[in-house]
């Protein structure tokens, strides 16, 4: 089918696609945005994927202060090249996710992370909840433990500026535009007048 200029326009604003990746989509499903807004995410992951085994060592470490000065964050964003390091958009990624983990919080960078202590914690915690409220044990558990992990782990998180994107998908959109391999390697959060909060991925 014929795909207007127009929707391709409005596909590379929401997506920072290609002109012929956002064509292709568009054609593929029919002229729907939202179809092939999905359908480019499915593609982003997989090409985010497949970098994976690629060293990422060149990157910016960002800082945001909030609150006259009472809250402030510092993250590092790794990227394969200085080239892309250099690029605004890169640089603004890097902005975005510093307020972000100011704003969040997080205690660790992937769900990888997190202790099997912690979680067999907040396991213990949902069934003892469960008993007390009369719910169904293991739902309550499952439900319990995927919000912890979306609370704390940084790439589990809601976007900020859009609940409906999670981090780890914001960063494997600029993965699939820039086609190189990201990663946020450590943050650290700084709350006036008490102790620091570090989550590194090595």
């Amino acid at each position: 089918m014929a795909v207007s200029a127009d929707n391709i326009r409005k596909l590379r604003e929401s997506t920072g696609a290609g002109i012929m990746d956002c064509r292709k989509a568009l054609e593929d499903t029919d002229g729907s945005i939202e179809k092939a807004v999905a359908l480019l995410r499915e593609q982003g992951a997989a090409k985010a994927l497949a970098k994976e085994g690629r060293k990422a060592e060149e990157g910016v470490v960002m800082a945001y202060v909030h609150h006259g000065g009472k809250l402030g964050s510092l993250i590092e964003l790794n990227c394969e090249t200085d080239f892309v390091a250099r690029n605004e958009e890169f640089v603004t990624l890097a902005r975005e996710l510093a307020m972000q983990v100011a704003a969040t919080s997080p205690k660790y960078v992937t769900k990888e992370e997190v202790p099997a202590e912690v979680i067999e914690s907040q396991r213990a915690e949902a069934r003892e909840q469960a008993a007390t409220l009369g719910r169904d044990s293991e739902a309550h558990i499952r439900d319990k433990v995927e919000q912890f992990i979306s609370n704390a782990c940084l790439m589990e998180q809601p976007y900020i500026r859009d609940a409906a994107v999670t981090v780890q998908s914001l960063i494997t959109d600029k993965v699939a535009k820039f086609g190189e391999r990201m990663r946020v390697k450590r943050f650290t959060v700084f709350k006036l007048g008490e102790g620091v909060e570090e989550g590194e991925n090595k």
